[in-house]
C-alpha cells in the first residue's frame, strides 16, 4: 500500500560542531538520500541544506539545526522521506507487505516478507501455498500501489510444496 512517508534511516550521531547529523540508511545506499530537499523527523519537516556521503552513511545538514546541541537532540530518531518526492516507479519493500498477489484473475495470496539477496529481492507470497517469487520483470508483471495489487506470472515448481 502506498504510504505517505518512507522510513529512510536513523540518526546515529552528530558530525562536527555546526549541526550536521550522521544517518545510517535503511534504503539501498546513503547516496539515495542526496536528491531530497526535505525530510521528516519525529513529525517535523526539515528542509535539507546539504547531503553528502561518508562511507556507508549520509551526513545531513538541516535548516534550523545549527549547533551540536540541536543535532544531539535528534540522535536515535528516524529520518523519513516524503513519498510524494520519490520518483515515479520506485517501490519500497515496506509498501509491498500485505499486498494482494494475483496470477491472471486467480488470487495467489499476499506478500508476507521481502528477502534481499545480492542478485535480486525475493517476495514471499503466502496463500493456500507459499511462493517465493524473484523480483524480476519476468515474474512481476505489474504493481499497483493504489489498488494494493500485484500481477505475477507463476511457473511450475515455484510453490514451496511443489516438487
Amino acid at each position: 500500500m502506498k504510504q505517505e512517508f518512507i522510513e529512510a534511516g536513523e540518526i546515529v550521531t552528530t558530525h562536527g560542531v555546526r549541526g550536521e547529523v550522521k544517518v545510517n540508511p535503511f534504503v539501498d545506499s546513503a547516496a539515495f538520500l542526496a536528491p531530497y530537499t526535505r525530510v521528516r523527523i519525529a513529525g517535523r519537516t526539515y528542509p535539507v541544506v546539504s547531503c553528502r556521503v561518508q562511507k556507508s552513511c549520509a551526513l545531513l545538514r538541516l535548516a534550523g539545526v545549527d549547533s551540536l546541541e540541536a543535532a544531539q537532540a535528534l540522535r536515535g530518531k528516524t529520518v523519513e522521506i516524503f513519498r510524494a518526492d520519490v520518483p515515479e516507479g520506485v517501490v519500497f519493500a515496506c509498501e509491498l507487505l500485505g499486498m494482494q498477489v494475483y496470477s491472471g484473475d486467480t488470487p495467489v495470496g499476499q506478500i508476507t516478507d521481502v528477502l534481499d539477496y545480492p542478485g535480486n529481492s525475493v517476495y514471499v507470497v503466502t496463500g493456500q501455498r507459499e511462493y517465493l517469487l524473484p523480483a524480476v520483470k519476468e515474474f512481476i508483471l505489474s504493481i499497483d500501489l493504489e489498488g494494493n495489487r500485484m500481477q505475477v506470472r507463476l511457473l511450475e515448481g515455484m510453490g514451496s510444496d511443489e516438487d
